[in-house]
Order: structure tokens, then sequence, then C-alpha cells
């Protein structure tokens, strides 16, 4: 532990602005792995059991369905079954409903993700600025000193090296998650239009 502060503080003030950063990158990280696991249900699979029970039950049992599931798909299936049973096979009404809800739910999943971009673009910025502000150390040190000595400019190399690497050990993670995360959204959003798709087709022919 003792290690790590020494790191730090060798870093100089700029170690405050990238260890604020990964902290955010963290939070984030986490919170977004919480919210997909929400997410983790198949549409197309959670479309073909509504349709199973819609068949079965009727659309009172697709409905119990959809309210005894938390993922986003249920949600925006619920609303499109709940405009059939008010307003009976009429696509445009259906539609409309699931373009309302599925707004709202990718906005849900989409949370966060711009500042995880904005982390993964910054924390290598910071880490630039501690390497400038190192070396301007480092020309000081020989200026005042009016020679190149190893051991008066060390530590402004130290601290311009070790903001640099410090930032972009940020970034890279928080990038590769910026971009699995986004990907993850892609995907979900075309698997959810295709069960949009297959319920209001089957509503359609009920």
């Amino acid at each position: 532990m003792s290690g790590l502060i020494e790191f730090f503080n060798r870093g100089g003030w700029t170690m405050w602005g990238l260890l604020f950063a990964a902290l955010i990158g963290i939070a984030y990280i986490i919170e977004r792995l919480i919210t997909f696991s929400r997410a983790r249900v198949n549409p197309k699979k959670f479309t073909g059991d509504l349709i199973r029970a819609f068949d079965k039950g009727g659309v009172e049992s697709a409905l119990t369905y959809c309210k005894h599931n938390q993922s986003p798909v249920a949600r925006i299936l619920e609303s499109a079954l709940e405009k059939y049973a008010k307003y009976g096979k009429k696509k445009d009404v259906l539609e409309e409903a699931m373009s309302v809800s599925a707004d709202t739910e990718l906005a849900f999943l989409d949370r966060g993700m711009l500042i995880l971009a904005a982390v993964a673009n910054i924390s290598p910025l910071i880490g630039f600025l501690g390497t400038v502000s190192g070396m301007i150390r480092a020309f000081d040190a020989i200026a005042l000193a009016g020679t190149v000595e190893p051991t008066l400019v060390a530590s402004g190399i130290s601290e311009a090296l070790i903001t640099t690497a410090t930032g972009l050990t940020i970034a890279i993670p928080v990038a590769a998650f910026h971009v699995y995360f986004t990907q993850r959204i892609n995907n979900y959003t075309k698997l959810m239009e295709e069960a949009s798709t297959m319920l209001v087709e089957k509503l359609m022919e009920a």
C-alpha cells in the first residue's frame, strides 16, 4: 500500500485528476454491468415464450408473463399487449406504443456511455499534461543548476513517465468496456426490433 502511495505522490498533482477519472470509470463500468445483467434475456426466445403464453391463455396470460420479467424487452412488449387489450388489432397503435417504450428502455441502456467515452479520451490528456508538467520541472532544475545532472532532473522525468503510463492504463480498459457495451446495445436493439415484429404479426393474426 505504501508503494502505491509513493507512486501516486511521485506522479505529481495531475495524479489527482487521473484518480478522479479512474473512480468515475470504475463506477460507470460497474453500473453498466449491473444494468446489462437485467437485459440478459434473449429477446427472440422471450417473445417465443410470450407468444406461447398468449396462445394458451390469451392477452391476460401474456401480460402476466411480461410483468414477471424485469428485462427491457418485457417492458416494450408489455406496452403493445396493453394497447392490444384496450384497442384490439390496430397495428399503428401497437407499433407506436412499442416505439415510445423502446426509446425509454434503450435510453436506459445507453445511459453513461458518454461518460465512459469521456473518461477514455480525457485520461490520456491528463497524463500528457502531467508529462508536460514533469518536463517543465526537469528543465527548471537544469536552468537553476546551470548543468545537466541526472539527479536534478530525475524527479521531473519520473513524474512525466508516471502520469503518461497512468493515463493510458486508465484509458485502455475503459475504452475496451465502452466498445463492449456499445456492441451489446447494438445487438440488443436489433433483437428487440425482431421481437417486436414477431409479436405484432402474432397479434394481427389472432
